[in-house]
C-alpha cells in the first residue's frame, strides 16, 4: 500500500489538512444526473487489477491497516491520495474521465452527498452492500455507502451536572444551561448535519429558535475542535457540550478516569444523531468492479469490527458488535432519518446557523 505523490495534485486544489481539519466545508454545487450510468453497464476489466486508487480524507493510520489486510488477501495494492474532502471533490471534478481514482472515501453524509450530487460517484447495485448497510445509512441510488457509524451526542462533567437533568439537544437551549454550554464551530460539517436533521424534524422556524437558544447559553466562543471542547468541560470552562463520541473515547483510552461522561441524547424522542464515514465508486473509476469489491469487503463482518474500532466508532453492519470502550457505552436508540437529508438540507442549515449568530 502506497501514498501517491502529492506532486500529482492539481494546482487548483487548495492545500489544507485531511479529516482532522476543523473548518473545511464542502462547496454547494449543481447536481449532475448520472441516472443512466451504473456499475452494471461499466465495461468489465480484461484482467484482475494490480491496484486500486482511493481518494480519501480519512487519516492514514485509520485506513492503512485495512488496506494492507485487503492486499494480503487479494494481492491487489490499495494506493491512496489523502487530502481534505472539499479539495478531493474539486480534484475529481477537474480530472473527469482522466481520474486515477476508483473510490472516494470521506467522513459525514453531507460530504458524500455533495460528491454524489455533482455527478462524481457511480450508482452501484450490490446485494451484499445493501444487506450490510442499513437503508438510512446509504444513498438511495447506491452512489455511496456508510462504512462506520459515529454518534454526535451530549457530554458533561459528572460532578457539576446530574445526568437526570439531561435529555435532548433541543433542551440545551433552555434557561437551565445559561452560561454552561460549549459548542464546536458551526463551520464544521458535523454540526451542519446535526442542524440539518433538526430542520427535517422540527421545521426551519423551530430549529432556528433552538439554535438561538444554544448561542444564548454559550459559556464561551465556539471551539475549533471537539477535543478542545471536551478539555474545556474538564477544566470547568463549561459543563456540557455536543461532540462526536469517539473524541471522548480517545481521552478515555489515555485516562480511564477522565472526568467527562457521555450521555445518549433524545432517547425518548427522535434518537441520538448519528452519521457515517463512507465511500462510493467514482463515476469514471478505471476499475469499477474491483472498486465495488473493496467496498463490499469493507462492509463485511471480517473487516467491520476493525474499521470501526480503529477510530472508536460503531460498525455500520448490524451483525457486528462494537468493541472495547465503544461497547462499554452500551446500546442506544439512533435517529433513523435517512442520512442523505443531511446533505439535502445542509445549505439551509448553514444559512440558519448564520442568522442565529452561531459561528
Amino acid at each position: 500500500m502506497r501514498i501517491l505523490l502529492s506532486a500529482l495534485l492539481l494546482a487548483l486544489v487548495t492545500a489544507c489538512g485531511p479529516e482532522s481539519s476543523d473548518t473545511s466545508t464542502p462547496e454547494t454545487a449543481a447536481s449532475e444526473s448520472v441516472e443512466d450510468e451504473s456499475l452494471e453497464t461499466a465495461e468489465p476489466a480484461a484482467a484482475e487489477p494490480a491496484r486500486l486508487v482511493v481518494y480519501t480524507s480519512r487519516q492514514p493510520h485509520l485506513i492503512e491497516p485495512l488496506f494492507n489486510r485487503y492486499t494480503e488477501q487479494t494481492g491487489i495494492d490499495v494506493d491512496y491520495i489523502n487530502d481534505n474532502e472539499a479539495a478531493l471533490i474539486e480534484r475529481l471534478d477537474a480530472e473527469g474521465s482522466e481520474t486515477v481514482a476508483d473510490v472516494f472515501m470521506t467522513v459525514d453524509a453531507g460530504n458524500l452527498w455533495h460528491a454524489a450530487e455533482r455527478g462524481l460517484l457511480l450508482p452501484i447495485d450490490s446485494e451484499s452492500l445493501n444487506a450490510a448497510v442499513p437503508k438510512a445509512l446509504r444513498d438511495d441510488q447506491g452512489r455511496w455507502f456508510g462504512l462506520s457509524v459515529r454518534a454526535r451526542t451530549i457530554v458533561y462533567h459528572p460532578e457539576r451536572v446530574d445526568a437526570e437533568a439531561l435529555s435532548t439537544y433541543e433542551a440545551l437551549a433552555g434557561e437551565a444551561w445559561d452560561g454552561r454550554l460549549c459548542l464546536r464551530t458551526s463551520q464544521k460539517v458535523y454540526n451542519q448535519s446535526l442542524v440539518a436533521m433538526l430542520i427535517e424534524q422540527h421545521g426551519e422556524a423551530n430549529t432556528e429558535e433552538i439554535v438561538r437558544g444554544w448561542v444564548d447559553n454559550l459559556a464561551t466562543e465556539p471551539f475549533s475542535s471537539d477535543t478542545r471542547l471536551i478539555e474545556a468541560i474538564e477544566a470547568g470552562q463549561c459543563d456540557v457540550g455536543i461532540v462526536n463520541s469517539y473524541y471522548l473515547g480517545r481521552k478515555l483510552v489515555e485516562d480511564a478516569d477522565y472526568p467527562v461522561t457521555l450521555f445518549w441524547a433524545n432517547q425518548e424522542t427522535t434518537g441520538t444523531h448519528v452519521n457515517v464515514s463512507g465511500a462510493g465508486v467514482t463515476r469514471h473509476a478505471p476499475r469499477p468492479e474491483a472498486a465495488r469489491a473493496l467496498l463490499e469487503w469493507l462492509a463485511s463482518p471480517e473487516a467491520q469490527a476493525e474499521f470501526a474500532q480503529n477510530n472508536l466508532e460503531f460498525p455500520v453492519n448490524p451483525n457486528v458488535e462494537p468493541r472495547g470502550i465503544v461497547k462499554e457505552w452500551g446500546e442506544f436508540r439512533a435517529d433513523d432519518t435517512p442520512l442523505q437529508i443531511a446533505g439535502e438540507r445542509q445549505a439551509q442549515a448553514v444559512r440558519l446557523m448564520d442568522r442565529a449568530g452561531y459561528r
